[in-house]
């Protein structure tokens, strides 16, 4: 289609390339607000949710550790159980970014989005 255009040709098709990337991008966005990653902390006593990316949803804490003067072991529980949920999200992430450009032919080092 874009034979004999040279220059033109190759812009055209950088264009068309990156308008696949742009929605490609806006569905992947899409998906990582309904994936959820659950993250863990004092052996499943406390459990965090998220979205994919990043989005803290729920909290799930066992009644067992409310039991004497535990409080800074209980927010410890739920710091550690929010970050494991925050760095499982950022995981889930970067391997759905990932897929999105290996498919794309995209450099693995390129950073999306710009």
């Amino acid at each position: 289609m874009f034979k004999g255009l040279g220059a033109l040709g190759d812009m055209a098709g950088m264009m068309k390339k990156a308008q696949e990337m742009q929605t490609k991008m806006a569905e992947m966005q899409e998906d990582l607000a309904k994936l959820t990653v659950v993250g863990e902390a004092g052996a499943g006593l406390v459990k965090a949710t998220a979205t994919a990316k990043g989005e803290l949803t729920a909290l799930d804490i066992d009644s067992s550790i409310f039991s004497g003067d535990d409080k800074e072991v209980v927010e410890d529980l739920i710091l550690a159980a929010i970050k494991d949920a925050q760095a499982k999200a950022a995981q889930k992430s970067q391997d759905e970014m990932k897929q999105l450009t290996d498919g794309l032919g995209l450099p693995a080092d390129m950073k999306l989005p710009f």
